[in-house]
């Protein structure tokens, strides 16, 4: 620590990288401070650097009142240096050092800057091979012999990435059995079990456009440039340099973390105003898939269970269910819980292996803007539950209001390659939240819809109300997975305003499951009480889907004016 400023009521703290815990160092002094001196307000100033974490940083009701100003070039880094490469034949190894006196593993891995592809079996998306059949019962996914012959019957730690309709799926291969053309794969638990018996999103066979899938995390497979394989047994990672890499010289990252910040407080006593100025977030992980795989229900929201109903429930106004799902919530670079008035201001979140910013729950306020999110795994911004953990997620959610996130603004913002592993998620998703603001932010190159606000499948929650989606920019969406739409709504959701959006550009991959079934706005189940206005869109390609009463569609279309169309994005 480089100095400490004592002016007025205030204290001012310089801090600089190099030394290990110096931001947990930092924190605890200016906490410090503030007690002995009856609170006031502090600063942390960040000089240019990377600043390790060996554990999140954590911020607690003691912690009010402060702010975090970086310098341009203050990276807060969750990832380790693998060093000390050496050439074998075509590849490049290295020894993976332990962490914390742990071996480590990782599902991502970045060189100077730019995330490298974990060993897979198609360099190009488009030429995914289809399944072939799908046996619930015996839990064996089928598929063509020629697409499992690289493995040479070694299974390892491959695992399975399989497209469904408006998710993937990530499947940990437990065996393999070859049948002439055809392959009968079989899966660890727990995911095989509710990757049989969830019946949404479901792989599509014996239909006009089989689920494509590929391989990832094999040795066998690593072929292209630019790609890597982390033999786990071993500890040594192997990497095909790009043309023009230098082993010798070259940055290479593995994320060791999977939370870099957490703010945490209760209902009744939270951290509050507490500021991130001018701060790069980046090098996580999310280690769940490879120990317990993914199945996913929706927005990255993973299944823990799931099952077809039969017969049907009738749900008066609701539309029948056929299904249960209890769900969990993917870990996030930033995690606030329970605290208020936190805010990212000219903020970079990148090369994150799991979700973003996330606020969870109990946390009102907060505003996000002039900020980036880019190279992310899963979702970019993530505001309010997505049903808690305990919760049916499709019965009605009534909670206490003060649990509800409320007043979040996310603005002037810029998401793109959001979602680029787990392709069913979102640059923004907002569960259920009230009077929260998502305004002028510009969104492209994403895998599914851009915009997704609401939950819950019913029109019977009443927490969710006052949301407001306005001149957003958004383009070349859907570069993976349809059933989607730019802005995608769900639930009841009284006095929520989606207005002067633009919504242009959707992506055309070959491989969805129904080519059509893509849209510029889409009010889905429940979605109730919204009034979408002045949206500007090629062509009127809309979808209102078991909705609810009071939906307004005003003006929306090619016909909205060039001035509301220009103010549109950041």
């Amino acid at each position: 620590m480089s100095g400490l400023q004592v002016q007025a009521a205030d204290t001012t703290l310089y801090v600089s990288p190099g030394e290990e815990g110096i931001l947990q160092t930092a924190l605890r002094q200016a906490r410090e401070y503030r007690r002995r001196h009856d609170g006031g307000t502090a600063e942390i100033r960040l000089s240019a650097g990377i600043y390790r974490l060996y554990e999140a940083l954590r911020f607690h009701p003691e912690d009010s009142h402060l702010q975090l100003t970086g310098e341009e070039g203050t990276v807060i880094a969750g990832s380790i240096q693998i060093k000390g490469w050496r050439k074998e034949g075509k590849l490049w190894v290295a020894d993976v050092p332990d962490f914390n006196g742990r071996p480590i593993d990782f599902r991502q891995l970045w060189v100077n800057g730019k995330k490298a592809i974990r060993a897979r079996s198609v360099a190009d998306f488009e030429k995914m091979p289809r399944i072939l059949n799908y046996d619930k019962k015996k839990q064996i996914l089928w598929v063509p012999s020629r697409a499992m012959k690289v493995l040479k019957g070694e299974v390892g730690y491959t695992e399975l990435v399989l497209h469904q309709m408006w998710e993937i799926g990530i499947l940990r291969v437990k065996s393999i059995q070859t049948f002439g053309d055809s392959t009968a794969i079989t899966f660890h638990q727990p995911e095989a079990r509710i990757q049989f018996e969830h019946p949404w999103p479901s792989p599509m066979y014996h239909s006009k456009h089989d689920s494509p899938f590929y391989l990832v995390n094999s040795l066998a497979l690593l072929d292209e440039p630019g790609e890597w394989y982390h033999d786990i047994r071993n500890h040594r990672l192997y990497y095909m340099p790009l043309r023009g890499e230098n082993m010798m010289l070259a940055d290479v990252e593995v994320p060791v973390l999977e939370t870099l910040v957490e703010l945490t407080g209760m209902s009744h006593r939270k951290p509050s105003d507490i500021t991130f100025n001018h701060i790069t977030f980046s090098y996580t992980s999310w280690m769940r898939p490879s120990y317990q795989g993914h199945v996913p229900l929706q927005a990255g929201m993973y299944l823990t269970e799931a099952y077809k109903l039969r017969p049907q429930i009738d749900r008066k106004n609701n539309h029948k269910l056929d299904n249960q799902g209890w769900l969990g919530r993917p870990e996030a670079a930033i995690k606030v819980y329970y605290a208020d008035s936190i805010h990212f201001k000219q903020c970079t979140f990148s090369h994150l292996g799991g979700m973003g910013l996330d606020y969870l729950e109990g946390c009102k306020g907060g505003v996000t803007s002039y900020s980036t999110f880019t190279d992310i795994a899963l979702n970019g911004y993530v505001s309010g539950s997505f049903s808690p953990a305990g919760l049916e997620t499709h019965l009605p959610y009534r909670p206490d209001l003060k649990d509800v996130c409320e007043y979040q603004e996310i603005s002037r913002s810029l998401f793109t390659d959001v979602a680029n592993e787990e392709w069913g998620c979102l640059a923004i998703a907002a569960g259920y939240v009230k009077n929260i603001n998502i305004e002028h932010n510009e969104i492209h190159d994403v895998p599914y819809s851009a915009i997704s606000l609401g939950w819950g499948w019913n029109r019977d929650s009443v927490c969710m109300r006052n949301n407001r989606v306005h001149a957003n920019l958004i383009y070349r969406y859907a570069q993976h997975m349809y059933d989607c739409a730019g802005i995608y709504t769900l639930g009841n959701q009284p006095g929520t305003m989606i207005t002067e959006n633009v919504v242009r550009d959707i992506a055309k991959p070959s491989y969805v499951h129904d080519p059509n079934h893509w849209f510029y706005l889409y009010t889905d189940e429940g979605s109730s009480n919204i009034t979408l206005q002045d949206n500007w869109t090629p062509s009127d390609k809309y979808l209102k889907n078991a909705v609810g009463p009071n939906n307004q569609w005003l003006n929306n279309g090619p016909q909205v004016s060039e001035q509301i169309k220009n103010r549109a994005g950041r």
